[in-house]
C-alpha cells in the first residue's frame, strides 16, 4: 500500500501539477484530513509548520487543485467554501449543532435530470443538513 506522499505525487504527476513544496503540502493536509476543512483551517494548521507560507499560496494551490479536478469546493453554506479531496461522486451531510461535513455514499448520476434535456451539466452536488449522529444523541441524553 502506498504511502500518503507516495499518493500525493502520484496524484498530482496524474494531473500534470509541478510538485512544489507547498502544493505537496497542501494537498497532503486535504489527503489526511477528512474534515473538509476551509481555507483558513488549511491556512492556520500549515502556517504552524512553515511560517513562511502565505494564505496566497494556499489559494493559488486550491483553485489549480479545483481546475484540474485534483479536489472539489464544497459550498453548503453560501458564507464559505469547503474543499474535499474526494472527487467520486458522493453526497455531503452538515451538522447544524457540531458544524462537520459527512460524506455519504449515493450514486448521483442515477438522480433523475427530467426537465434538463439539452442542457449541459457541469456538476451535480447534493447536501443534506441537519444534526448528525453524535450530536442527536448528546441531546437525547440531556432530555433524559
Amino acid at each position: 500500500m502506498e504511502s500518503i506522499p507516495e499518493r500525493v505525487f502520484d496524484k498530482l504527476a496524474e494531473k500534470n501539477i509541478k510538485p512544489s513544496f507547498h502544493r505537496i503540502k497542501v494537498l497532503e493536509y486535504l489527503m489526511v484530513n477528512k474534515n473538509h476543512p476551509t481555507v483558513e483551517q488549511i491556512y492556520s494548521s500549515l502556517k504552524k509548520l512553515f511560517p513562511t507560507l502565505s494564505k496566497a499560496t494556499i489559494y493559488n494551490s486550491l483553485n489549480l487543485f479545483v481546475e484540474k479536478g485534483l479536489v472539489q469546493p464544497i459550498t453548503i453554506e453560501e458564507t464559505e467554501i469547503r474543499y474535499d479531496s474526494t472527487v467520486e461522486s458522493h453526497g455531503h451531510f452538515k451538522c447544524e449543532c457540531c458544524r462537520k461535513i459527512y460524506d455519504f455514499g449515493i450514486d448521483i448520476d442515477s438522480i433523475p435530470s427530467s426537465g434538463l434535456d439539452n442542457f449541459i451539466i457541469y456538476s451535480k452536488e447534493i447536501y443534506y443538513r441537519g444534526i448528525c449522529r453524535n450530536c442527536a444523541d448528546v441531546k437525547s441524553s440531556q432530555r433524559s
